[in-house]
């Protein structure tokens, strides 16, 4: 799989696991706030994947990916409190 690929991979697992937060704070139904905490950790691993293998052209899209996963991340953290 390309880089390019891959840097895709992020944003889309990004965005699915913003979805599904969403969803899940909403109902607050306990296996889609499961679900979406496996989404969110799926998006973070891409993301530090593709940190490893970035270029300084890439990092502006990795900030932004890492502002919207951390924006998230403690979306759901503050709906399993």
């Amino acid at each position: 799989m390309s880089n390019f690929n891959n840097f895709e991979d992020v944003e889309m697992k990004v965005k699915a696991a913003q979805k599904l937060v969403g969803y899940a704070t909403m109902s607050m139904d306990e296996q889609q706030l499961t679900d979406a905490t496996t989404a969110v950790n799926q998006a973070r691993e891409q993301l530090e994947k593709m940190k490893g293998l970035a270029t300084d052209l890439d990092d502006e899209f990795l900030q932004k990916q890492e502002e919207d996963l951390m924006q998230i991340e403690q979306q759901i953290r503050e709906a399993q409190i």
